[in-house]
């Protein structure tokens, strides 16, 4: 198995509730951190959407292991940015048994 390449530093941001002062709330993204990756396309599909098809791009990004609840772990319902553009995780899991490194399922995101 060959070693990633560790070489696209991406911004981890999780998700804040805030209330807005009037009953509700807010979600805002804040930063907990920045990794270095490894950001590899998966295979595209298209699926039907109401009034046209619908294509969607799924993500494998690969970081460095951490132990579970570490700060530095990437959870589902996390998301990566690199600069404009952002991909929301939906999965992580150790890429093997030694658990050296991180193997996150993600898909790119239209920016908030």
């Amino acid at each position: 198995m060959r070693v990633p390449r560790l070489h696209r530093r991406l911004a981890l941001e999780g998700e804040m509730v805030t209330p807005d002062g009037a009953g509700g709330f807010s979600r805002v993204w804040s930063l907990r951190g920045h990794l270095w990756a490894e950001v590899a396309p998966g295979s595209g599909r298209e699926s039907g959407g109401i009034e046209v098809p619908l294509s969607t791009q799924p993500f494998r990004i690969t970081v460095r292991g951490a132990a579970q609840g570490a700060a530095s772990r990437p959870l589902a319902g996390q998301r990566f940015r690199d600069g404009s553009r952002v991909f929301a995780i939906l999965a992580v899991t150790e890429r093997n048994a030694d658990g050296r490194y991180l193997i996150c399922a993600a898909r790119e995101e239209e920016p908030a």
